[in-house]
């Protein structure tokens, strides 16, 4: 069976931005793996004036520059070329878009389609780009960034790290806050007593069973704490319905 692999190619005027983050940490052990592909292409490589000019004033008038129609459509033209008949998903990073969760980032690990991140720059990307070639807006946050390319970093990341074998345990990305729909457990290590502050008992026990009872008890009162509103949908038990009363009767004393 072969592993997955992530084809993304990022269309964007600065692909400084992105470089040094590919070059570190889980996106370098992906590439250097062979479990990530990821393309930098330059805009501005497709402009026809000796100044690469790929941005003009709005019509109407207003602030701001947007980007122009003609050197993304050729740079997604020369893309195809590259790639003949490979299936293609067009993503626009925009703050108008879907806001990225854990389940999209899933459904993105596990995408076979070439991942086309298109990074927007200055006031806005011309409408007829977004109509033509575009499949989907995607958000990371309900504000707004100076362009693209940290949001583009952002969804490799996000998607990359649940790629089997990229990781260095298989099964810590699914032990993450919204695995499961809840908040991560608190973490410890060595040693076990530092300026008066102590490991819980529980982990310190060599129990597993208590072990893992304890993690989940404090995953739920993360979650019921600090971001209630995933209580509504995430993955629960009977257990964990009965834990949550008590933590709520607790919180409530």
């Amino acid at each position: 069976m072969n592993a997955r692999r992530l084809n993304f190619e990022v269309l964007t005027l600065f692909p400084g931005i992105l470089e040094g983050p590919l070059n570190e940490s889980i996106l370098k052990r992906g590439r250097e793996k062979g479990l990530l592909n990821v393309t930098l292409r330059n805009i501005r490589d497709y402009t026809e004036d000796k100044h690469k000019t790929a941005d003009d004033s709005p019509y109407g008038g207003g602030a701001g520059m947007v980007l122009k129609p003609e050197p993304i459509f050729k740079a997604f033209e020369a893309m195809k070329t590259e790639h003949p008949g490979e299936k293609v998903l067009t993503i626009l990073l925009s703050p108008q878009g879907r806001v990225l969760n854990q389940e999209r980032a899933e459904q993105l690990s596990e995408e076979q389609r070439l991942i086309v991140l298109l990074c927007g720059h200055y006031e806005a990307i011309d409408e007829r780009v977004v109509r033509a070639l575009v499949d989907e807006e995607l958000s990371i946050g309900n504000y707004v960034l100076t362009g693209g390319e940290l949001a583009a970093l952002v969804v490799i990341d996000a998607a990359t790290r649940l790629l089997p074998g990229v990781l260095g345990d298989e099964e810590s990305a699914y032990r993450d806050s919204f695995g499961d729909g809840l908040l991560d457990h608190p973490h410890y290590t060595r040693p076990a007593e530092f300026r008066g502050m102590k490991v819980p008992e529980a982990l310190l026990s060599g129990n597993h069973a208590e072990i893992e009872k304890w993690r989940r008890r404090e995953s739920l009162k993360a979650t019921l704490l600090k971001r209630p509103e995933l209580l509504e949908t995430a993955e629960l038990t009977g257990k964990d319905r009965k834990l949550l009363e008590e933590l709520k009767r607790e919180s409530e004393a």
